[in-house]
């Protein structure tokens, strides 16, 4: 079975990471206290970003170095099931983060100073303080960050699915190994 390419699997892990760090940070910010904040919302805001950037080049990489296509026995269901849910991860990884950059410039607080981006880059302001428009962008992110991981439980559950089950070598596209 066809594995996908080093590159591939690498952004793939690198999403990973940066997810495991932006939507926990993103997720108790309203429970921390105020002094502390700003260190949270600088984790979670330049993971966002990142994480942009990587899905951009991910997909730019996917155009040069397409995945492998799925074995003849993945039934047609599953297989639109798994497009599907890829593709709405890829849509939504590239719209969270320019939905919370709207959010934040919107309220009022610009990538700049103590939360620039990764601490130490001022990202310009592109608009002034819009509290109506930051609430609603806000709720679009909130939403869209659950979204994340309701498909990314689907995304584990489908690879759970054939590992265990199916038995079918699909994990080992992207992990590598014997199937």
């Amino acid at each position: 079975m066809q594995e996908y390419s080093t590159g591939s699997k690498w952004f793939h892990w690198i999403t990973v990471a940066l997810l495991a760090l932006a939507w926990p940070a993103g997720f108790v910010i309203s429970y921390i206290k105020e002094d502390a904040k700003t260190a949270f919302y600088t984790v979670h805001e330049s993971a966002g970003l990142i994480i942009l950037l990587v899905v951009l080049a991910r997909l730019a990489w996917r155009l040069r170095y397409p995945p492998p296509p799925l074995p003849d026995q993945v039934p047609r269901p599953l297989r639109r099931a798994a497009a599907a849910v890829h593709h709405a991860l890829y849509a939504l990884l590239i719209l969270q983060p320019v939905l919370g950059f709207i959010a934040t410039n919107a309220w009022g607080f610009p990538l700049r100073g103590d939360s620039a981006f990764l601490g130490i880059i001022d990202l310009p302001k592109f608009m002034e303080a819009n509290e109506a428009l930051a609430g609603v962008v806000q709720t679009a992110h909130r939403i869209g960050g659950y979204a994340i991981v309701a498909l990314l439980a689907l995304h584990l559950g489908g690879v759970i699915f054939h590992q265990a089950i199916r038995r079918d070598g699909i994990l080992q596209r992207m992990v590598g190994g014997p199937a």
